[in-house]
């Protein structure tokens, strides 16, 4: 039975960087770097088979007009179930009369199945070192 949580109580921030690492979704961030990605998201939905992490996403948003949805993720294992899906849908529930945007190269028409549109659009810039926040 897969679960959707959306609330971070008791999440394994060890556990999700162990299975990113070994699914090939690892973007080398700490545990701790996860938790606080996850925790100053404006929506997170997890999803578990038991208790284990089987699924991520989030949105980083305003609350008003825009939203980027990241870290959308299925273990390798469970996927082709619905199990990224069923996360999309729950988040985009939260993101009523908002602007939703992401960046993707992969699985773009799982993307467009949900009514995303794909677009050439995108200015990027890394400021000093990835994933170095200390100033």
């Amino acid at each position: 039975m897969i679960t959707y949580k959306l609330h971070l109580e008791n999440v394994d921030w060890e556990e999700m960087k162990a299975t990113l690492s070994q699914d090939n979704f690892d973007n080398g961030r700490t545990p701790e770097q996860l938790k606080i990605s996850f925790t100053n998201s404006y929506r997170t939905c997890i999803a578990y088979a038991g208790d284990r992490i089987i699924g991520t996403a989030r949105v980083l948003s305003d609350g008003i007009c825009n939203a980027y949805i990241v870290d959308v993720w299925t273990f390798t294992p469970y996927r082709r179930q619905g199990i990224a899906s069923t996360m999309m849908r729950i988040l985009l529930d939260e993101l009523p009369g908002q602007h939703v945007c992401l960046f993707t190269d992969d699985v773009v028409d799982f993307y467009q199945q949900l009514g995303f549109k794909k677009l050439e659009t995108c200015l990027e810039k890394v400021v000093g070192k990835w994933l170095i926040n200390d100033p």
